[in-house]
């Protein structure tokens, strides 16, 4: 007798076989860049509770670096943690609103993007909201951890100085490097490079300054870039020895090792699968950086 399969059949069939398909060896894995050892996530949530500044570091544009940044903040409120949330989405100068909202009462993650002026395109809200909401909530404080558009903008026309620490001339190769490789490759004008470097640099210690001056226990929510202990954040801090970087890092295919991974600067790397997302060195470079020429 012949068997006709019905169509949810042959579709269960069909999900089956894509759900079988293997993933990449490291997806999900936690790699600790001290012991060289891969830890499990509750052992990693331990030392994220046991450390004053904890910072999770990003792809902005990652659904899954926001899940598991919820997921850290949800095993810290379970642990009886009760950490200040200090966010580069916030710029510095919007605090004082961001604080009279939540003094006032507001827990709304809407109205607190509001206040705090949060540039909803630039950030591509909702992708924020639940962590703010989740903060909010439980009467977290909420701390605005970036310098604004404005201030980078003058700093990296090169219209403005700025006047930050030594970290080395070493943190400062690597940070032009990082911009070059930003920019696909382009290396533009050395006294442009210079400040646009000094613009992030800038960046960092202000968030530094932000995580320091915060009720500890903190957490900052930033991208991968501004958590390194290297040449970022914890490098301008007076205490950023205390501090627990996460790196969330997308995993690649063909690299199947941590190895094969940049670690330096992280104290975890918390490997993900990648987000699909358009290359933007497909296209031509436009604006300032493509009139400029090395």
């Amino acid at each position: 007798m012949k068997i006709v399969k019905s169509l949810p059949f042959l579709l269960m069939f069909a999900m089956a076989s894509v759900s079988a398909q293997p993933s990449h060896p490291l997806d999900g894995r936690i790699w600790d860049t001290r012991s060289k050892s891969f830890i499990s996530t509750e052992v990693a949530y331990e030392r994220a509770v046991s450390s004053r500044h904890l910072m999770l570091g990003e792809r902005h544009d990652s659904e899954i670096h926001h899940r598991l940044q919820l997921d850290a903040l949800q095993a810290l409120a379970r642990r009886g943690r009760k950490p200040t949330l200090v966010m580069e989405q916030f710029d510095r100068e919007n605090q004082p609103a961001l604080a009279s909202a939540q003094s006032s009462g507001v827990t709304d993650a809407e109205r607190l993007a509001d206040a705090g002026k949060l540039d909803r395109k630039a950030w591509q809200w909702p992708m924020y909201k639940d962590l703010i909401r989740f903060a909010a909530e439980r009467n977290w404080s909420l701390a605005a951890a970036n310098l604004s558009r404005t201030e980078a903008r003058e700093i990296a026309m090169g219209r403005r100085q700025a006047k930050l620490p030594d970290i080395g001339a070493a943190a400062v190769k690597n940070l032009e490097e990082d911009i070059v490789n930003g920019h696909c490759g382009h290396r533009m004008p050395q006294d442009r490079l210079a400040s646009i470097v000094l613009a992030q640099r800038a960046r960092d210690a202000t968030m530094a300054e932000a995580v320091e001056t915060s009720p500890p226990p903190t957490v900052l929510i930033a991208g991968a870039g501004h958590v390194r202990h290297d040449r970022a954040v914890p490098r301008y801090m007076k205490d950023g020895k205390d501090v627990l970087t996460i790196a969330y890092v997308e995993t690649v295919d063909g690299k199947i090792q941590p190895s094969a991974y940049d670690s330096d600067g992280f104290d975890l790397l918390w490997f993900t699968p990648p987000t699909q997302r358009h290359d933007p060195c497909s296209q031509p470079l436009s604006g300032a950086v493509a009139r400029e020429k090395p």
